[in-house]
């Protein structure tokens, strides 16, 4: 708790928030729309009601994966602190689990940290039957009842239609403890950036960041169809409170001319907008490189190609933009670190965040 009160209890702390009472009488389920809780991670949730990643109907055409992706929830959280000894979910998803090289936890479960800022410990993922698209799963029960500090990470590659939290009746919440300030950290890139192949939603490597630095994400990787599109641009320049702006699409990109293409107007539409906030652009590896020239030889010249973006704007004036070579993040043996060669495991995305964290612990302070 960040004060010596203790919290009020759920229903006094607003009475329009929506609690079903389940039959055996001994839980509450709660909304996680409802204040004292927070929601992160969806940037038009408040606007829309929905666990989306980005507007259904913004200002500028989104191609149909995209806006489909969008619907995927990586990078989602709800925070929360309770004095609850037992704690569930309630869960409907827009549909299953479906893909051979990722975890049906990572697809479509929810995981459970717990502690403050900087203290958070994993706990526990939802154990459901992956053949269906609603569930209902105990994270834990019959707990001492002392103050804990929650945190529920979405799923990384289905939707939620619905999410409900189930507390014991005489459970107590209020509040998560406050980001260190309202700036966003927003990440725009590949499936591995939104979190292909963790084998569970707390080791997406933004959602691993997160616990390190007490700050919002968004995670705006869109599997195979983040490629630098100016309409994203546009929109990504909508967030309000941007504390710093990661483009990590690099490996989404057919062809090095692409990129060339894409990434000066990119910067420059978010630049329009948003002439300070603090830009990072990201190269990382695959492990395959090692066995295949050609696919080396392009990383190589892509690589190339963010890095002079960067250096010209810099040149230019631009003392707010920084360009970071992930050649290493996944260590010489990367090979290990990966389900095929290109998406990383919890390992590989370990050793990511790893490399990233001092990184941008030096730009958000400078």
């Amino acid at each position: 708790m960040q004060n010596q009160q203790q919290p009020v209890n759920a229903v006094q702390l607003d009475a329009n928030m929506r609690i079903q009472q389940s039959g055996d009488n001994h839980f509450n389920w709660y909304s996680p729309l409802e204040k004292p809780f927070h929601i992160a991670g969806f940037g038009w949730l408040y606007e829309e009601k929905l666990y989306r990643r980005l507007p259904t109907k913004p200002d500028w055409k989104l191609s149909e994966a995209v806006d489909q992706l969008a619907n995927c929830t990586a990078g989602g959280q709800i925070r929360f602190e309770t004095y609850a000894t037992s704690l569930s979910v309630k869960v409907k998803l827009t549909g299953t689990a479906n893909m051979y090289h990722m975890t049906a936890t990572g697809q479509c479960g929810f995981d459970c940290y717990i502690g403050g800022p900087g203290e958070q410990l994993y706990y526990g993922t939802t154990v459901y039957d992956h053949t269906l698209s609603e569930y209902e799963a105990v994270f834990f029960k019959d707990m001492a009842r002392e103050s804990r500090i929650i945190t529920l990470n979405f799923p990384l590659y289905q939707g939620v239609e619905e999410v409900w939290i189930g507390l014991d009746r005489e459970a107590q919440i209020a509040p998560p403890p406050a980001y260190e300030n309202s700036g966003k950290i927003i990440v725009y890139g590949t499936s591995i950036t939104q979190g292909g192949c963790a084998a569970r939603p707390g080791m997406a490597y933004t959602n691993i960041l997160s616990r390190r630095i007490n700050r919002e994400f968004l995670n705006l990787g869109f599997s195979g169809n983040g490629k630098g599109e100016p309409e994203l641009a546009q929109i990504l320049s909508n967030i309000s409170d941007p504390a710093c702006l990661i483009l990590d699409y690099e490996a989404n990109c057919v062809s090095t001319e692409l990129l060339q293409r894409t990434l000066p107007e990119f910067i420059q539409i978010y630049r329009d907008k948003h002439p300070l906030t603090p830009i990072l652009v990201m190269s990382i590896t695959y492990a395959k490189e090692k066995f295949h020239d050609q696919m080396a030889q392009d990383r190589a010249n892509r690589k190339q190609v963010q890095l002079r973006t960067v250096e010209q704007r810099r040149e230019l004036g631009d003392a707010n933009i920084y360009f970071y070579d992930g050649s290493n993040l996944l260590g010489e043996d990367a090979h290990e670190c990966t389900v095929d060669g290109v998406h990383p495991t919890d390992l590989g995305f370990l050793r990511m965040a790893n490399g990233l964290t001092p990184v941008l612990q030096k730009i958000l302070t400078n």
